[in-house]
């Protein structure tokens, strides 16, 4: 007698569960709560009144700053029209990306050298010492700051003059001559973000396998070996990631430094110290100018500013994926 074989009829998967809300979800939901309303009322909100740009606002007689914008009427391009064409654009232009580009190479080389050697003191106290003195002037406001470089940079009682005449040179007017400012505000940039970016590096250097210093060793590599092949490949992507958000920032500039620092941005200085954020002010200041040219303006700012971010950042994925932040 033949047995005949039956087949089983093939099972269907399961469907996954669907996940039920539990108290762990309500906890981190309601500690979140506040960064969203903030971000809510912040950042996405006041967004609406961007189409100030695209309008001729004109204040309404006995009506709020809502009324008064619906009222205003539509010009379309006109106020970017006004910005691309003045006459101090390319100066502007040119200012902003050559001093953010000096400034993205010197945030990345110098704080990442220093943390590397900060991290091979054996002492930690002189570590930690060096670290505060650092970092410090990240705290400082600019206002602070301005009035020490006015202290060292005034023409009769400052202290650089007063080193000058010490041997045997003459005084020079630093706010009347344009051509030492690039170098005093790269400087100062230098100066006030270095220890900041610098902690950053030195907290993932920390995160780095002890034990793979311990292989190199073993191996007979020195400290500069060590660091080139195993810190900075191991440095990598938060280096990446610091980038990216630099060049975010490219067509923006620190209003403190160029603004404050210069002592209102004032000729002779001018040429040199001119910025986007800059220029954003002087118009925003001037009572000849329409709030909508201003608006113009930032918005330019602040949209260019993402396209360099979306397209850094689809450069860094096309080289390596994993480190690119979208």
């Amino acid at each position: 007698m033949t047995e005949i074989e039956v087949k089983k009829p093939l099972e269907q998967p399961k469907k996954p569960k669907k996940r039920r809300w539990s108290k762990d979800d309500s906890e981190l939901s309601l500690l979140a709560l506040p960064t969203f309303v903030w971000y809510a009322l912040f950042c996405y909100l006041p967004m609406f009144g961007v189409i100030i740009a695209f309008k001729d606002y004109k204040i309404t007689p006995g009506a709020g700053f809502i009324t008064s914008l619906l009222n205003s009427g539509w010009i379309g391009l006109d106020n970017f029209e006004y910005f691309f064409g003045l006459r101090d654009f390319p100066q502007i232009f040119r200012n902003t990306i050559l001093y953010n580009v000096v400034f993205i190479v010197l945030d990345i080389v110098l704080p990442v050298t220093l943390a590397i050697m900060i991290s091979n003191i054996y002492s930690k106290r002189k570590s930690k010492t060096y670290q505060t003195l650092m970092f410090m002037p990240h705290f400082m406001s600019w206002v602070v700051v301005t009035y020490f470089v006015y202290a060292f940079l005034i023409t009769d009682k400052g202290l650089l003059n007063s080193l000058i005449r010490a041997f045997g040179g003459k005084n020079i007017n630093w706010y009347g001559t344009a051509k030492y400012w690039p170098y005093i505000l790269v400087i100062m940039h230098v100066w006030k973000s270095i220890g900041y970016s610098m902690v950053v590096y030195l907290a993932s250097i920390t995160g780095i396998d002890s034990t793979l210093y311990e292989a190199a060793v073993l191996d007979g590599a020195n400290k500069f070996q060590q660091g080139r092949y195993i810190t900075l490949p191991s440095l990598r992507p938060i280096i990446i990631m610091m980038f990216i958000l630099a060049v975010g920032h490219i067509f923006s500039s620190d209003f403190g430094l160029f603004y404050q620092v210069s002592r209102g941005a004032n000729q002779p200085l001018t040429p040199v110290v001119a910025t986007f954020d800059v220029k954003i002010y002087q118009m925003l200041v001037n009572g000849s100018t329409s709030l909508g040219k201003t608006a113009a303006a930032s918005l330019f700012q602040s949209v260019i500013g993402c396209i360099t971010i979306l397209i850094a950042n689809g450069i860094v994925r096309k080289v390596d994926k994993a480190s690119a932040l979208i």
